[in-house]
């Protein structure tokens, strides 16, 4: 049995989940998505990709500023929707928006509830060394993913794999959790489990200063800090290069033996040294370049055994 369903995505980690629940014959009343952002060198609005791929399949796109009044309520109620249908959709759903909805708000969230609540958890997962996560199909309610859980599936996070590839393949695996879960819901077959308390932790939003790496912790720590950046926003250290001091971002590294002041360059291929052991760098970025391997990036810019990165 088909679904009226509303969709409520903005990042790519969304479009997966729209694509499959058209291709399983539900009806798309409406998708919400944010507004158009300036992007690139001119500034220009381009809609997220949410928006691109419901204009690919012709269904109408709403992008509310606010779901706070009375008239937002009232638009979302007219859609007549069984369910709505939540992949990072990046505002806060308020009470008369969750109670819209015959049979709720389902929300697909990127790790195993209770763990990493809150906007970051493919990050914060990989960041904090976790050795597996997940994606998980829960009832929204007003906290901030509080709600009850109908299914999940756990995936292994290996050593070197970046936030990047965990995102990639949760969102594929998270479009088949939910549009099963949308199966069942349609049967009257979808059973919540309310989340323990026990093992609740935040993923908070990455800060900018945050993403500085910091060579005075141990370096598998340094390592997982990484890596859980790569590819965004990107772990970074400045050196000066002769132009003063510059912010150079890294996308992989190695976990290796050495030792030596933190940060100290302990040879012309790019180990450097931690409070415990040593990261060699293979992947790098600068300012406006595109990734390119550390050892040749260390030759370009005459970095040698002995120099500190801050």
């Amino acid at each position: 049995m088909s679904l009226r369903v509303i969709f409520m995505g903005t990042p790519d980690f969304a479009v997966p989940t729209l694509s499959e629940i058209v291709g399983q014959g539900h009806e798309v009343v409406a998708v919400y998505t944010r507004a158009p952002a300036a992007a690139g060198r001119g500034m220009d609005l381009r809609p997220s990709p949410v928006h691109r791929m419901a204009e690919r399949f012709g269904l109408p796109v709403l992008t509310p500023k606010t779901l706070r009044t009375e008239e937002a309520a009232e638009t979302f109620r007219a859609h007549e929707a069984d369910v709505a249908v939540v992949v990072a959709y990046g505002m806060i759903l308020p009470k008369p928006i969750l109670d819209g909805p015959s049979l709720g708000c389902l929300n697909l969230h990127g790790s195993l509830l209770p763990r990493w609540r809150g906007a970051a958890p493919i990050q914060r997962a990989v960041m904090a060394g976790d050795a597996d996560t997940g994606v998980a199909v829960m009832k929204m309610e007003e906290g901030l993913d509080t709600g009850p859980v109908a299914m999940a599936e756990r995936v292994v996070i290996a050593p070197d794999m970046t936030a990047g590839e965990l995102h990639d393949k949760l969102m594929v695996l998270g479009a088949d959790l939910m549009v099963r879960a949308l199966a069942a819901l349609s049967r009257g077959g979808l059973n919540f489990t309310p989340q323990p308390d026990e093992g609740v932790t935040y993923a908070h939003k990455i800060t900018n200063e945050e993403a500085r790496i910091d060579w005075a912790k141990p370096a598998r720590a340094v390592h997982d800090h990484v890596r859980g950046l790569s590819p965004f926003p990107g772990a970074f250290f400045t050196a000066d290069f002769g132009k003063g001091p510059e912010r150079v971002k890294v996308l992989r590294t190695a976990f290796e033996s050495g030792s030596g002041a933190p940060g100290t360059l302990l040879d012309d291929k790019g180990l450097v040294a931690c409070h415990d052991g040593a990261v060699r760098l293979l992947q790098v970025q600068r300012a406006g370049k595109g990734p390119m391997a550390a050892d040749a990036f260390l030759r370009g810019v005459r970095l040698a055994a002995g120099a500190s990165l801050a």
